[in-house]
């Protein structure tokens, strides 16, 4: 038998029968970092603790959330948090991974599972440069997946190259839906085509499907991350944003993308399903609009827990969503505050999946 090293070294997941799952498929645990910077909600993340341990708290009752931390300080702080929150305790776990930010969507651990595989589950340690460089020091946050990895003894594959959990959502059957705007700007891979980040995605994602749409939302920094637009929440539905307001900068990117999505076939030859969601109205602080919306829904097992905006539309949303999560509460939780990091729920989580 091959050890961990040898298995990292000389093969990709998908030559060894890992595969990437399904954010809907059972979790043994959600991976966070706990927030800390003031340079991602300047002047308001004071105001941002309250609803991210109710985010905590909706994630603890169904599965283990581990938290990464900086030290005893940081853990006391949160500790006080959650405890207020009401958070059931037992189902948290600290590790002392400091972080450079909280954003662990996009630095933490990408875990590939083989049911069959010995051992059965593995990391994927893609490259992070902070959305293109944007916000450095992100030296920090480099190092997670390879100390999760550790933590948990199971194999950390290597690819080299810049990628993003924000940027690409799964059907479990082995197609992904992502973005150009984003995978193919020059401030992540200049030195990959199209055709290359395809193999990277299809090795080491464990797929052999991609689906591309073009364009993000507006305020959005991540360049266009596939998970503020379209959504999976079954093997062949996606639920996607669309704007109603022609005059609204949203409008036509987004029905570009609805287009697409029309034309799109599943390795099956099946059409997509497709749930139209409502954006909310422009969300605007400082004078700068931020990237609102209700597909940054995160999936755990026991809830969606979905960022509202204090919006006409927060209720219409989430009776969408219920419809396409019959069998899983549908949890709003007021994302006012925390959008001004220019991300929510979704971008702060990580999912580890139960095999």
């Amino acid at each position: 038998m091959k050890t961990i090293r040898e298995i990292e070294k000389i093969n990709t997941p998908l030559s060894l029968g890992y595969r990437f799952p399904a954010e809907f498929g059972p979790h043994t645990a959600t991976w966070l970092s706990w927030p800390h910077k003031e340079a991602s909600w300047p002047g308001k993340i004071a105001s941002i603790f309250s609803p991210y341990a109710e985010f905590v708290k909706w994630v603890a009752k169904g599965e283990m959330v581990h938290i990464n931390v900086k030290d005893e300080q940081m853990k006391s702080f949160a500790l006080n948090h959650l405890s207020q929150a009401g958070v059931q305790l037992e189902r948290i776990q600290f590790h002392f991974f400091p972080t450079n930010d909280a954003w662990s969507r996009d630095h933490g651990p990408a875990f590939v599972i083989n049911p069959n595989g010995s051992p059965k589950k593995a990391v994927v340690n893609w490259m992070y440069n902070a959305w293109g460089n944007k916000y450095p020091p992100y030296d920090l946050d480099n190092e997670i997946p390879v100390q999760v990895a550790k933590y948990l003894d199971i194999p950390c594959f290597q690819p080299k190259i810049i990628m993003e959990g924000g940027s690409v959502d799964f059907n479990g059957q082995g197609t992904i839906l992502t973005t150009e705007s984003c995978l193919l700007n020059p401030n992540r891979n200049p030195h990959l085509k199209k055709k290359s980040i395809e193999n990277y995605l299809c090795e080491y994602y464990g797929i052999s499907q991609i689906l591309w749409l073009k364009d993000g939302i507006v305020g959005d920094d991540t360049d266009g991350h596939i998970d503020d637009l379209t959504r999976f929440v079954n093997a062949d539905t996606v639920v996607t944003v669309v704007e109603t307001d022609p005059k609204d900068e949203n409008y036509q990117p987004l029905q570009d993308n609805l287009r697409a999505l029309k034309d799109m076939r599943l390795l099956s030859g099946k059409q997509l399903n497709i749930v139209e969601l409502p954006m909310p109205n422009p969300v605007i602080y400082e004078d700068m609009r931020l990237p609102a919306s209700y597909a940054n829904f995160y999936i755990c097992n026991h809830a969606v827990i979905v960022p509202t905006f204090r919006d006409k539309n927060d209720a219409k949303a989430l009776e969408i969503l219920g419809t396409c999560f019959p069998n899983r509460q549908v949890v709003g939780i007021d994302s006012w505050d925390i959008i001004w990091g220019l991300g929510s729920f979704h971008c702060l989580s990580q999912q580890e999946p139960e095999i």
